[in-house]
């Protein structure tokens, strides 16, 4: 992709929708709202988010939400229910799916196993040991066996 100055005002305005994501993540967002924010139409957007990060910018927004949603559980002291409504999910089904496919269990499970697995741990080095692995993270770090 040539390197053009409406790409760079593109990519400018992506960072902002990024960056709000990541500041607003419990509110509630769409695409739409997003897109409006940065004088975008929600399919350019998606398509730009996409191709600029590599998930479009809903799978961007519930993986940050699950990144809190784990320090949330970690903490233990709330439900699975409640940390569910803190980070902005409006469905408990859809956060558990989303959470169990980021992570590999469930909250329930992960609420659990891991309260007790960063005591005593700076919250920067806990935040990169638990991070949630996407999908195309795993397949990019498999060795190639053949």
């Amino acid at each position: 992709m040539t390197t053009t100055p409406a790409n760079l005002h593109d990519l400018a305005r992506l960072r902002r929708v990024r960056d709000r994501i990541d500041r607003e993540y419990a509110e509630p967002l769409d695409v739409e709202a997003l897109a409006r924010g940065v004088q975008m139409s929600a399919g350019h957007l998606s398509r730009q988010f996409r191709a600029a990060y590599g998930e479009s910018p809903y799978a961007y927004l519930m993986t940050r939400r699950i990144e809190r949603a784990m320090a949330l559980l970690r903490r233990g002291d709330l439900s699975v229910t409640d940390v569910c409504f803190t980070v902005g999910c409006q469905s408990l089904g859809t956060f558990t799916t989303r959470f169990t496919e980021l992570v590999g269990m469930s909250p329930g499970v992960y609420k659990r196993r891991e309260s007790q697995a960063t005591a005593g741990m700076p919250s920067c080095v806990a935040r990169q040991v638990t991070r949630p692995i996407r999908n195309r993270e795993v397949s990019a770090g498999e060795p190639d066996l053949d």
